[in-house]
């Protein structure tokens, strides 16, 4: 239970890639602390699993590459909450581990379509609904790649650096309303995500952070958490960094 029990009572989150990593566990809290969550997720076997584990979730099946599904998901969890208060937009791939000339072109775009423009799916269909309450917070998370570009890994740091970008714009959009947007860039941290990469990659990523370790999922959902929260007021357009003191800006 959290020290800040109540923090989210009576608001109401939508959580992409919410079946597993940060997304989970930043469900879990808000849960904890009195919110409604709504889990967003293709993997319906985890989706399942995450909603049984976190009282009062409910569930989606929706890939965020699709600006439809993403719409109606929007739709219909406003409806069943009446509002939207947080969006913690987590839902990523890493693509193959490969050098740019040797990167499947159909796998670059689909990294991109999942890790920048599910974003720009979701953000664009929730925001309306923040600004009919006149309340919002947005978390989208990008990763340190995004700030120094991992090797062979160059659709997944264009995309993370892309979501940056939009990160701020959007934030500086909505700097006069009652709704604020920042981004995480969390170094290499423990989660499903990283059964999609080999070994030595894994191993690249740790080497490169000084602490000597990765990061726990735990961690980076305690920052997540606050800038979901009415605590998080004077920050907006804004990049956190969580990465074991690998980057420097």
């Amino acid at each position: 239970m959290s020290v800040y029990a109540g923090r989210f009572q009576h608001r109401a989150a939508v959580i992409t890639g919410g079946a597993s990593g940060v997304g989970r566990e930043a469900a879990m809290r808000i849960a904890a602390e009195g919110g409604k969550v709504c889990l967003w997720d293709w993997d319906e076997k985890a989706l399942s699993a995450a909603a049984q584990a976190i009282p009062g979730a409910q569930a989606a099946k929706v890939d965020v590459a699709d600006a439809e599904q993403v719409s109606r998901a929007a739709e219909r969890a406003f409806g069943d909450f009446g509002r939207i208060d947080v969006l913690i937009a987590s839902a990523g791939i890493t693509g193959p581990t490969a050098t740019l000339w040797e990167y499947p072109p159909q796998e670059w775009r689909r990294v991109i379509d999942v890790d920048l423009i599910g974003v720009f799916n979701s953000c664009r269909s929730v925001v309306p609904y923040m600004l009919k309450n006149g309340y919002g917070r947005i978390v989208n998370i990008a990763s340190v790649a995004g700030k120094e570009g991992n090797p062979n890994a160059s659709a997944y740091s264009a995309a993370k650096a892309a979501v940056i970008g939009l990160t701020k714009s959007l934030g500086k959009e909505l700097a006069q309303t009652g709704v604020r947007v920042n981004s995480v860039t969390p170094a290499t941290f423990k989660s499903p995500i990283l059964a999609q990469l080999p070994q030595s990659q894994i191993d690249y990523m740790r080497s490169k952070i000084p602490m000597g370790r990765l990061g726990e999922v735990e961690e980076v959902a305690a920052l997540v958490c606050w800038l979901s929260s009415e605590e998080c007021s004077f920050s907006t357009a804004a990049t956190f960094d969580i990465s074991g003191g690998r980057t420097t800006y």
